[in-house]
C-alpha cells in the first residue's frame, strides 16, 4: 500500500454540510463545516426538507474550500468517502450521491462510513495514544450507545437507549421550555444558574442490571412537572428545571458508564457525540472515574459535533482493510454499529 493516503470525506447526516481531507487517517489537512442552525432554530428543530435543500446549496463550495485549505487538487486524493447512515435520509443522500459521483468521475475508490463510528474515532484524532481496552460512551441527538473495545476495530455493544437518546431529550425539553434549538448548549447555560437538587426527577433504568438507557420517562416527568406548575399558576424556575434535568441525565450516563468500565476492567473511557461537549457532564464523569484511576478522554470541542474529519479518519482504516463500497450503496437512516 502506498504511503501518505489522502482521503476526501463528506458528512451530511443531519444539518451540517461538512468536508475534510486527512492524510494517513489522523493528520487532518483541512476540515470545513457549514452549519444550518440559523435556518432551523425558528422551527425548534431540524426540518428534514430544509436540511436536504441546504446541503445541495452548500456542498460544492464546502468541498472547494476544503481542497483549497489542504492545497490539493481532486486528482491528488486517493479515495472518496461519505457518511451513509444513520441520519436523515434526504440529507444523507445529498452527500452520498455527491461523493459517489466524484469517485466515479475520478476513478477513485469509494468508502461508505457509519456516522456513529466517526464520532468514536474523533477521539483518536485528539489523543493518539489511548490505551485499550476501552469503554466508549456515544451520546448525541440520535444515539446513546455504550461500547467495549478490546482493540480498535473490535467492539462489543454493551447497551443502548431503548427510546429517546440523551441529546434528543435535551432538545425536546428545551423546546418545551421555549428556549430554542439546539437544546444541549441552552440547557447547559441555564443549568449553571440553577440548583441541581431543586427537583428530584427520575433516573430510569438505574435499577436494572444491564447497560441500556431510557430517557423517555425522564423527559415525560419534566414535561409533567412543567405542566402541573402552569396549571396551578405557579412561577417556573427555568434555571432550576434545567439544572435538575441535566443532573438526572448526567447521573444516568455516569453511573452506567462507570459500572461498565469497572466490570470490563478497562484502561480508559472515551466519550463521543455532541453531548460530549457538555462541560458539567465531563467534569462529573471524570471525577467519578478518577476514584478508580481510570482516565477519561474526549474529542476537542470542534470534533464533538458533526464534522467530516472524523469520517475521513474512519475511512482511512477501512481503506487499509480494502473495505470499499460499491457505487450502488444506498443511504441507511437507521444504520447501527
Amino acid at each position: 500500500m502506498k504511503d501518505n493516503i489522502k482521503i476526501l470525506a463528506i458528512e451530511t447526516s443531519c444539518d451540517e454540510t461538512a468536508a475534510a481531507i486527512s492524510k494517513n487517517g489522523l493528520n487532518i489537512l483541512s476540515s470545513v463545516v457549514s452549519s444550518q442552525v440559523d435556518w432551523h432554530r425558528k422551527y425548534g428543530g431540524v426540518v428534514p426538507e430544509i436540511a436536504s435543500r441546504k446541503h445541495m446549496e452548500f456542498i460544492n463550495p464546502v468541498v472547494e474550500e476544503t481542497l483549497k485549505e489542504a492545497r490539493l487538487q481532486l486528482k491528488e486524493v486517493d479515495a472518496i468517502a461519505a457518511t451513509y447512515g444513520p441520519g436523515l435520509v434526504g440529507s444523507l443522500l445529498v452527500g452520498l450521491t455527491y461523493a459517489k459521483a466524484l469517485a466515479l468521475a475520478l476513478n477513485k475508490p469509494f468508502i461508505g462510513v457509519n456516522h456513529i463510528a466517526g464520532h468514536i474515532y474523533a477521539n483518536f484524532i485528539s489523543k493518539q495514544d489511548i490505551k485499550t481496552p476501552v469503554v466508549c460512551l456515544t451520546v448525541s441527538g440520535g444515539h446513546t450507545d455504550l461500547l467495549y473495545f478490546k482493540e480498535y476495530g473490535e467492539y462489543e455493544i454493551l447497551g443502548r437507549t431503548k427510546d429517546d437518546a440523551a441529546g434528543e431529550a435535551f432538545d425536546k425539553i428545551a423546546r418545551y421550555l421555549g428556549l430554542g434549538y439546539p437544546g444541549g448548549p441552552i440547557i447547559e447555560k441555564k443549568a449553571k444558574k440553577g440548583r441541581e437538587d431543586a427537583i428530584d426527577f427520575p433516573r430510569p433504568f438505574l435499577d436494572k442490571p444491564n447497560y441500556d438507557f431510557s430517557f423517555s420517562g425522564l423527559k415525560t416527568a419534566v414535561i409533567n412537572y412543567i405542566h402541573n406548575k402552569k396549571q396551578k399558576g405557579e412561577k417556573l424556575n427555568i434555571n432550576d428545571i434545567a439544572a435538575s434535568f441535566q443532573k438526572a441525565v448526567i447521573d444516568i450516563l455516569t453511573i452506567k458508564t462507570t459500572k461498565a468500565a469497572l466490570n470490563k476492567g478497562v484502561n480508559s473511557v472515551i466519550l463521543s457525540g455532541g453531548v460530549a461537549a457538555n462541560e458539567r457532564f465531563k467534569e462529573v464523569l471524570e471525577e467519578k472515574l478518577s476514584e478508580h484511576d481510570i482516565p477519561l478522554y474526549y474529542p476537542d470541542l470542534e470534533l464533538c459535533t458533526d464534522n467530516a474529519a472524523m469520517i475521513s479518519t474512519v475511512a482511512y482504516y477501512q481503506y487499509k482493510k480494502n473495505e470499499f463500497a460499491e457505487l450502488d450503496l444506498n443511504a441507511d437512516p437507521n444504520l447501527k454499529l
